[in-house]
């Protein structure tokens, strides 16, 4: 999950995500910041996301936790 912790620092313009920071805490976090997150997961994972589904999602560590959830329920 290093990877994905990197993107997300891009995606929210700052030099370091750590799993255990408050998405709120971001200056650039809004809807459009979470229709990216939403979009880099699906072509990185291949997991469709909503923007209901990121709601009670506070940390990147808990979206990482959802994330390899939804991972193991797919068929390969």
């Amino acid at each position: 999950m290093e990877q994905f912790f990197s993107k997300l620092s891009t995606i929210l313009e700052v030099d370091e995500v750590k799993p255990d920071d408050l998405f709120e805490s971001f200056q650039s976090w809004d809807s459009l910041t979470v229709l990216s997150v939403i979009a880099m997961i699906d072509a990185d994972y291949g997991i469709n996301l909503m923007a209901t589904d990121l709601a009670g999602i506070k940390t990147p560590g808990e979206l990482a936790n959802l994330i390899d959830s939804k991972k193991t329920g797919l068929i390969r």
